[in-house]
This record gives structure tokens, C-alpha cells and sequence, in this order.
């Protein structure tokens, strides 16, 4: 898994084939990443620093929240994340 940030502050998550431009899609990747790993979302939280209604809302797709909390869940769940420029 691949994050890449533009100047815009859109985040992006992009596979060799495809990126990822709304949060619904990020909440999936983190919803099935997590249920991969046979984590409850409280676990998630807890191990992350974030709160559990903040989890939630990002699994869900919805909010907006910070990039700091995305990458502290991405990093929790073992995703590695890579900032670069548009081609």
C-alpha cells in the first residue's frame, strides 16, 4: 500500500493499479486490513492513539480527519506509506 500526498492535500492510496481518492475507499483498506488481522476496532484504537468513535468514522468513510491519525492507524496496521509527486 502506497500513500501518496499531492500539494492539494488530497491523500491518495495507490496499488501498482489503482488509487484511491475518497475516504469511503481508505475506510475499506482499513476496515479489511484490521479484520485481516483479527483486530477489534477498540484494539485498533487503543494501539493507535486515536479514539474509537474517530476509528469508526474513518471505516466508514466518513469525517475528515487528520493526516497524523491516518498514518498512526496505517502504521499500527503494518501499511507502508511513501509521499512522492504526481506523475
Amino acid at each position: 500500500m502506497i500513500l501518496v500526498v499531492y500539494f492539494s492535500f488530497i491523500l491518495y492510496f495507490c496499488s501498482k493499479s489503482h488509487c484511491i481518492v475518497n475516504t469511503k475507499e481508505i475506510g475499506i483498506i482499513i476496515k479489511k486490513r484490521r479484520q485481516h488481522l483479527k483486530v477489534r476496532q477498540q484494539e485498533l484504537a487503543d494501539l493507535s492513539g486515536v479514539g474509537i468513535n474517530t476509528l469508526v468514522a474513518i471505516e466508514r468513510g466518513q469525517g475528515n480527519p487528520k493526516l497524523e491519525t491516518l498514518l498512526a492507524i496505517l502504521d499500527t496496521l503494518g501499511l507502508q506509506v511513501e509521499i512522492k509527486l504526481k506523475d
